[in-house]
């Protein structure tokens, strides 16, 4: 009976039970002693896996107090107050079909707006200490809408840096300096590119008040178009002027004095049928280049004529803005921006990290020009032209589709919009509601 008790021993220490029905007595001793043998492995092996899975543990490298601190580390916020600043500008470009409008908001958009994408890629690389551009002495040189895209914009604000006050102000240390461009660009889409920084801006710098000269383009194609009229009216804007009629009005700034100077306004060809408006002003109003070629379009379909721009500059003879479509956002470009002499560092220095940035954008180019050759050629196939409206009008505004209309009406024989007293009144009325609720 020792054979049977040391078997049943053996199995309570596997997991798979031994058969209830099994009747040792009947077994002879080398059917015995061979079960035996097969238990005993069974739990050999059993306890080699375990040792094995022990010693993997045992093999795991225990964190050191260097991890240990890297970990504290990272959960620790950055404590700006332990690093100098220092204010810059920035120059920087964007495609605004992606976004709505360069200023950051208050209340949350639709689609991001460029300010707020540079200012979270700002602020999750450690240079601005938060999203509140009050923090930081945050100034821009022109607001652009939804849709408007800009080749040279520039901010100003004060920035997180590596060098001391002194530092700063030598040229010698440049190189020691944070490298602001390469890393903006690491982090920003490939949409929004910054070209250049400005480590020691003039004294008094501000990016808004500072500028001494905004240069738009507005793109069109000449389809339909007269374009010497559209020169011969573009012209009529230079010089300064009330803009009021070419405007959208806007009661919450209060604006009263509406005058300001265009030194340079051309129609000029880009390409073979091609051709933008070429604008040059100190300031713009809010809207103001697309309401200026609105207009400029119906002198160019012959709606109207050249001399409609000088009667609609004219504020005693036209008070009041009549109604009217603005053309589209999508062909405004902010095309340039006039600052006093400044020493700027472009981004692009030749080396590998800025040949990566700009790999990127040719590459973002080439997509949006091969699906532009392939929209012409969608359009050829399809045969699709301006097509016979039956005595209807297409107003041109520079989207392709413009506005159908049954008959053209002049446009100093329209209905016309609230004047600037009204607007402003109105507001201010609004607003006290608001603060007496």
């Amino acid at each position: 009976m020792g054979f049977i008790t040391r078997i049943l021993r053996l199995g309570r220490n596997i997991r798979k039970p031994l058969p209830d029905r099994v009747d040792y007595t009947k077994w002879n001793k080398d059917e015995l002693i061979n079960r035996i043998i097969e238990l005993e492995g069974q739990k050999k092996r059993k306890a080699d896996e375990t040792d094995e899975v022990e010693t993997q543990i045992a093999k795991r490298p225990k964190p050191t107090k260097e991890i240990t601190r890297k970990r504290k580390k990272k959960d620790r916020p950055f404590n700006f107050s332990k690093y100098n600043t220092r204010f810059i500008a920035i120059k920087f470009a964007y495609l605004g079909w992606n976004y709505n409008g360069l200023a950051i908001q208050k209340e949350p958009t639709p689609l991001p707006t460029v300010e707020g994408t540079i200012l979270k890629a700002m602020n999750a690389c450690k240079l601005v200490p938060s999203m509140n551009p009050q923090d930081y002495k945050f100034s821009r040189c022109g607001r652009t809408d939804k849709g408007v895209s800009a080749m040279n914009q520039v901010i100003s604000l004060n920035v997180r840096s590596s060098l001391t006050h002194e530092q700063q102000q030598n040229s010698f240390f440049d190189d020691k300096e944070i490298n602001y461009a390469h890393i903006l660009n690491q982090v920003l889409p490939d949409d929004i590119r910054v070209s250049a920084v400005c480590l020691r801006p003039p004294e008094n710098f501000d990016a808004r008040f500072s500028c001494q000269y905004r240069h738009y383009r507005y793109l069109f194609r000449g389809d339909g178009l007269n374009i010497e009229k559209m020169h011969e009216g573009a012209l009529l804007y230079e010089g300064e002027h009330d803009f009021r009629n070419f405007c959208k009005l806007d009661g919450s700034k209060q604006i009263t004095n509406y005058k300001r100077t265009i030194k340079s306004s051309r129609i000029i060809k880009l390409s073979h049928n091609l051709y933008c408006l070429n604008l040059i002003g100190s300031a713009f109003l809010w809207h103001q280049v697309r309401c200026m070629m609105a207009n400029l379009f119906l002198v160019g379909q012959e709606l109207e004529m050249p001399s409609v721009i000088t009667d609609m500059l004219d504020i005693e003879k036209v008070k009041q803005k009549p109604i009217y479509d603005m053309a589209s956002d999508i062909p405004l470009i902010l095309y340039d921006c006039s600052f006093p002499e400044m020493d700027w560092t472009s981004a692009n220095q030749g080396d590998f990290k800025s040949l990566q940035s700009n790999r990127r954008v040719y590459s973002m180019a080439l997509d949006y020009g091969l699906k532009a050759d392939i929209s012409d050629v969608f359009a050829d196939v399809l045969s699709v032209d301006q097509q016979d409206l039956g005595g209807r009008t297409r107003i041109n505004l520079g989207d392709g589709k413009g506005k159908v209309v049954g008959i053209y009406e002049s446009l100093l024989r329209r209905e016309v919009m609230d004047s600037v007293a009204t607007v402003n009144e109105k507001f201010k009325r609004k607003k006290s509601k608001k603060t007496d609720s």
